[in-house]
């Protein structure tokens, strides 16, 4: 892998981390679509969601509780990233897993070959974890971080989950090999998965094809591991460019378990499948995941042109309110049939006059009741107030009006003030 692939992962991880982790405590509960495809078995779980937005795609019996075999590790690997620990320090495999590894070959569980006594890396744990999908590593793994007592580590395993928002986990072990009571729902691993995807170190293991594992005290030579996800082997039948891979599993009681997440053209998907088949499941991956981005696009939701909302308008005669269009076309990505609505930010009435391109209020756009942005509202004419037409016709008429007055106080004085006075002379005579 080269170091700009790791730089961009890390970036990547650094910017969704904290939008991912907020989302994923609140996922709708609802599916917006009828499946497109129909799965080789009727109980299969799947769990079809848009990471950006954790809007709910698709769902099948996704919140049924079923094992999930070696999904389980990807909580494992999430508190050994989690925990800050030093993915460059070493780890003794400790005698106390001397039976925890006996029971795994039993179990006829993949390894990644650690004995006893055996100093590795915590990076080599990591990677034969997620690549390799290796028990041993998670049972070191889960040792190491809990001191050596795994019950402990699968208490925090649960715990996890629980901060995470599953309702319906319940982990048993750190690497899903024995099944009874190792339970979750496609809907609970997509919270975890998010949590994964979101920790670049584990995006990094999950993309690698090949990892090489370096000699140790008890391996005198290099090995190298291969991925179980046949999704990324450019000459498998269902390769995809834009997988970005999680991780596999599978017992006899779960079946073929997928948890994968598709990227392209800015635009990231997470997959769940549970109980499904080896010679099914990666082609109803590839035929969902290639649904969903031939069916969803960019598309210009609001223009320029058209009536958004209207605003009372006061002081104006001529018109009883201000028109408001969009100042910018807002585009938005989803289903041709996604309703597009408006949340309005405007006063209860705006007063004339009003100009030709000033902004009287803002609205919210939303895709399928998600919101896309916001946008501007203004005005594509001036609105003039009649209060000062009146005021001028006012003035011009003012001399008129003063002339008027005069005459009118002249006349008052002339028809009130003569006879008084008469009457007046009048009286002094007869006294």
């Amino acid at each position: 892998m080269s170091d700009l692939f790791r730089l961009k992962l890390r970036r990547a991880g650094a910017a969704v981390c904290a939008v991912v982790l907020v989302l994923w405590l609140a996922l709708p509960a609802a599916a917006a679509y009828p499946m497109p495809v129909q799965t080789t078995y009727q109980d299969e779980s799947v769990y079809l969601f848009d990471l950006d937005t954790g809007k709910t795609i698709l769902e099948q019996n996704a919140s049924q509780p079923r094992y999930i075999a070696s999904l389980t590790k990807m909580m494992t690997a999430l508190l050994l990233l989690e925990s800050g620990a030093d993915l460059d320090g070493e780890v003794t495999v400790p005698t106390s897993l001397t039976q925890e590894f006996t029971d795994i070959r039993n179990a006829n569980g993949t390894t990644m070959g650690l004995r006893i006594g055996e100093t590795v890396r915590r990076r080599d744990l990591l990677y034969g974890l997620v690549v390799a999908s290796a028990n041993d590593a998670a049972s070191v793994i889960a040792s190491d971080l809990a001191g050596g007592d795994i019950t402990a580590f699968v208490a925090r395993m649960n715990a996890r989950a629980a901060e995470l928002g599953c309702t319906d986990t319940n982990f048993t072990c750190p690497h899903g090999l024995y099944d009874y009571g190792n339970v979750s729902t496609a809907r609970d691993l997509a919270r975890i998965a998010a949590a994964c995807y979101a920790q670049s170190g584990y995006m990094e293991a999950a993309q690698s094809v090949t990892y090489t594992l370096p000699a140790t005290n008890l391996h005198t030579e290099s090995r190298e591991i291969q991925t179980t996800n046949l999704m990324l082997y450019p000459d498998q039948p269902y390769y995809r460019d834009y997988i970005r891979g999680m991780k596999t599993g599978f017992t006899t009681l779960a079946g073929r378990c997928f948890v994968t997440f598709a990227q392209q053209e800015g635009h990231t998907y997470g997959l769940v499948v549970l109980g499904s088949d080896l010679d099914n499941i990666y082609r109803e991956c590839a035929e969902l995941l290639d649904w969903v981005f031939a069916t969803f696009n960019d598309r210009q939701l609001v223009d320029t042109t058209a009536v958004l909302a209207t605003v009372p308008l006061t002081q104006c005669r001529a018109y009883p309110e201000v028109e408001l269009y969009a100042a910018n076309v807002v585009d938005g990505y989803g289903h041709p049939d996604d309703a597009v609505t408006f949340e309005f930010q405007l006063p209860e009435s705006i007063r004339a006059t009003v100009e030709e391109g000033q902004v009287v209020g803002t609205a919210t756009v939303l895709l399928d009741g998600y919101e896309v942005g916001s946008v501007d509202l203004v005005t594509h004419r001036k609105y003039v107030s009649n209060f000062h037409t009146d005021l001028v016709s006012t003035l011009k008429l003012l001399p008129a009006l003063v002339v008027l007055l005069l005459v009118l106080a002249v006349f008052t004085v002339l028809a009130g003030g003569g006879p008084g006075l008469f009457a007046r002379r009048g009286r002094r005579r007869r006294h």
